[in-house]
């Protein structure tokens, strides 16, 4: 399982002057931390992060993590599995499920969010984290992946990340595809509240960035998640 806190190489693309905060990565003044959702969820997620992903502040999918309780982070190889993922695969508490959209060549494995919520286990939800190019190439040459199924978001949905060019509007960010997964699957407020972190996480670095005053955008995403974290609570109390 890869280690979030181990050493990191320097980063030295735009924004590599900011000092950062060493755990979300936002610049130090606008620190994301203390609104972590850390919401319990219907599904749970296991990160399988491409190595050059890993460094880069502009990951989401570390916003995954910090916003879905229980979420794993692993580190991917193309010929040497992750033991711990292989460990996980083997929990029958879980119905393991790949998040990535349906092809030719594939089509059997395609289940709707409705198909996974009937097994009876919790989804655990596999979120190949890279650019659409590096994600490909994982779910096509794992060959330990080929006999789990596959689930892809509904489509309609245009991505809100301003940190990265994707190649086309309906390209979501990792995040953003978790989110679309949940609301699927009908879970809306764990949904919304990694909507709402994704938000203050794409407001934060892009004020960081470009020197903008985003203090109104990041304070509405913040009371969102505030508001989403009271709404949680007096449902558990019941």
């Amino acid at each position: 399982m890869f280690d979030r806190n181990a050493p990191r190489k320097p980063f030295v693309a735009r924004g590599s002057r900011i000092e950062r905060c060493a755990d979300c990565f936002v610049s130090s003044d606008l620190c994301l931390c203390d609104a972590k959702p850390n919401m319990s969820a219907q599904a749970t997620f296991w990160l399988m992060t491409h190595h050059n992903e890993v460094y880069k502040p502009t990951n989401t999918g570390r916003l995954v993590l910090d916003a879905i309780a229980d979420s794993q982070l692993l580190t991917w190889s193309r010929t040497e599995p992750d033991p711990h993922f292989l460990a996980l695969l083997q929990n029958t508490a879980y119905q393991p499920c790949i998040v990535f959209p349906a092809g030719e060549g594939y089509e059997d494995r395609m289940v709707s969010a409705q198909q996974l919520a009937a097994s009876g286990k919790k989804p655990a939800l596999i979120l190949l984290d890279g650019t659409w190019r590096q994600a490909r190439r994982m779910f096509r040459l794992s060959r330990y992946l080929d006999e789990l199924p596959a689930i892809e978001p509904l489509p309609g949905r245009e991505s809100r990340y301003d940190l990265r060019q994707a190649a086309a509007s309906h390209h979501l960010s990792t995040a953003e595809v978790a989110a679309a997964v949940l609301e699927d699957l009908g879970d809306r407020d764990s949904a919304a509240a990694l909507n709402a972190y994704f938000d203050l996480f794409n407001a934060a670095y892009y004020a960081s960035r470009r020197q903008l005053d985003l203090s109104e955008k990041m304070a509405a995403a913040r009371t969102k998640l505030a508001e989403l974290s009271a709404q949680r609570m007096l449902q558990e109390e019941k």
